[in-house]
C-alpha cells in the first residue's frame, strides 16, 4: 500500500491500482481525486469536507461517511453511504473498519459533531477530529498534531497509548514554519522514546507500507 500526505488532513492510499482518499477538504490543494474509486470523511468540516470538490468528482466515485456528512451530498453525483462505529465494509478493494462516534470537544458554544475513524486493511488508522482508540492493533497512525480542539501533550499521550509501529502527522495545515518544525521535533522524541517510525511527511510525499 502506497501513501501520500497532501494538505493539511488529506491522504491518498493506493494499492492493486486502486485509489482511496480520506478527507479532502478546502485546504487540499490539487487534482487529489483524480483517478479516485472511493472517499473516506470522517466528519462534516470544511477542513475535511469540500462538497464542490465532490460534486465535480468523475461519475462512479463511492463516498463512505457519518450521517452528518451525507446529508450535505445530497445533491452530489457520488454514490454516498453512511456508516457507524462497529460497521466494516469494503471500497475500493480495501477492508475498512469504522470507530468512534464524535468530534473531539472544541469551543463551549459549538455543537459536537458527528465524527469516525477509518481503520483501513488492518494497517492504517485515521481518526479524524478525536483522539479515538480503536483498542486493536494499529501498525500505522495518521495523528493529529495540531487543532484547536487538542494540546501538543495530548498528542504525546495518543501516540503512547495507541503506540504504533508507524505514526505520521496530519491535521497540520494551520501551522507556521516554527509551530511545524515543533511538531517534528515532539515526533522525532517520541519516535525515539518508543522505537518507532513517528515524522511529519512533507505535502506530496509518500512512504510504501507493508
Amino acid at each position: 500500500m502506497k501513501l501520500t500526505k497532501y494538505g493539511h488532513a488529506c491522504v491518498r492510499l493506493e494499492k492493486d491500482g486502486k485509489v482511496l482518499v480520506i478527507d479532502p477538504g478546502t485546504f487540499t490543494e490539487g487534482p487529489v481525486l483524480d483517478g479516485a474509486d472511493a472517499v473516506l470523511v470522517t466528519h462534516q468540516h470544511f477542513d475535511h469536507l469540500d462538497v464542490e470538490r465532490l460534486r465535480s468528482a468523475a461519475p462512479g466515485l463511492e463516498v463512505w461517511t457519518c450521517e452528518g456528512v451525507a446529508n450535505e451530498l445530497t445533491d452530489v453525483p457520488a454514490k454516498v453511504q453512511v456508516v457507524r462505529h462497529g460497521d466494516d465494509f469494503t471500497a475500493a478493494g480495501f477492508s475498512i473498519k469504522v470507530y468512534g462516534e464524535w468530534h473531539a470537544k472544541n469551543h463551549p458554544d459549538v455543537p459536537i459533531v458527528g465524527n469516525v475513524g477509518f481503520l483501513v486493511d488492518d494497517e492504517v488508522f485515521y481518526p479524524g477530529d478525536a483522539l479515538t482508540v480503536p483498542g486493536v492493533d494499529v501498525p500505522t497512525l495518521l495523528v493529529p498534531t495540531n487543532a484547536p480542539w487538542m494540546k501538543l501533550m495530548e498528542m504525546v499521550d495518543y501516540l503512547r497509548t495507541v503506540r504504533p509501529a508507524r505514526a505520521y502527522s496530519t491535521h497540520d495545515g494551520l501551522l507556521n514554519d516554527i509551530g511545524l518544525t515543533l511538531v517534528d521535533n515532539y515526533l522525532k522524541l517520541e519516535s525515539d522514546k518508543q522505537d518507532a517510525d513517528m515524522r511529519r511527511l512533507k505535502i506530496g510525499e509518500s512512504v510504501d507500507l507493508p
